[in-house]
């Protein structure tokens, strides 16, 4: 009776055990999330400084989705002239979060990010738009929304289509569905426009003050959109660039595409 006994324990300890396991398995099958890396050209995909495969790249499977959480991507183009791009991303339970890069020279790269994160409300959605650089010009459905940062609140549940423009900068449209029950961030990152038909002028000691740039020890210099903002290009150490304006240990240049960034003086020289 005694043994009896035991047995059954036994089997009723191993069924709870087996049961507590089943939903720990099941838990963390409905925490992992979908990722979609898109670029052009190929590059390889790095999160959390993890080499994760090659371009394009869909972990959209239930055996290789991502666990949901906060993850730091890095693309790295596989022609090593162009500069690799670096941010943080979002991946939400059960849905599919997307980057897409096309790298170019200078300011003219250009991408977006696409993620969702559930809402506490079932029946409520939300669209949010940020751009880089901001105060960009957002329509949606061609019906102007405001500019970025921008915060739609319940959106028609359908497909809509996305335009965010901003004077100097290539305007850029995406396809988007805002589902209910969902939070749909997007994060645009537009490039200069690159007037192509405008011939390069040399410049000369009598065409104004110019910048030679210095030796730096990263072997180059980053340009930025503002003073200590965003990284919008590069710069190589014996290149001269048109100087546009100075504040205190900053240089305003002009670039060859005609764009124009702000530069660190520390890694520069002014010439008359």
């Amino acid at each position: 009776m005694k043994k009896a006994f035991i047995i059954i324990i036994s089997s009723l300890l191993l069924s709870i055990a087996f049961f507590i396991v089943f939903r720990l398995l099941i838990e963390a099958r409905t925490q992992k999330g979908a990722l979609q890396v898109t670029a052009s050209p190929e590059s390889k995909v790095y999160l959390n400084g993890d080499f994760i495969g090659k371009t394009p790249l869909c972990k959209c499977d239930e055996t290789n989705m991502m666990q949901s959480g906060e993850y730091t991507i890095r693309l790295v183009p596989t022609d090593h002239t162009l500069m690799e791009f670096q941010e943080k991303i979002t991946i939400s339970e059960g849905v599919l979060t997307v980057v897409d890069r096309k790298f170019a020279k200078d300011s003219l790269s250009e991408g977006y990010v696409i993620s969702l994160s559930k809402l506490p409300d079932a029946e409520k959605n939300e669209l949010v738009v940020v751009s880089f650089p901001e105060h960009a010009n957002v329509q949606l459905d061609s019906a102007d929304i405001g500019t970025t940062p921008r915060s739609l609140k319940d959106p028609t549940e359908s497909d809509h289509i996305l335009k965010v423009a901003k004077n100097g900068y290539k305007d850029k449209t995406i396809r988007i569905r805002t589902p209910l029950g969902y939070k749909l961030t997007v994060a645009v990152y537009l490039s200069t426009v690159s007037n192509l038909a405008a011939p390069i002028q040399e410049t000369s000691e009598d065409s104004g003050p110019t910048v030679m740039i210095l030796d730096t020890p990263t072997g180059f210099l980053r340009v930025r959109q503002t003073i200590g903002g965003i990284e919008v290009g590069q710069v190589q150490p014996g290149e001269t660039y048109p100087l546009i304006d100075e504040q205190a240990g900053w240089y305003s240049i002009k670039l060859k595409d005609g764009a124009t960034g702000w530069i660190s003086s520390d890694y520069a020289k002014k010439e008359e």
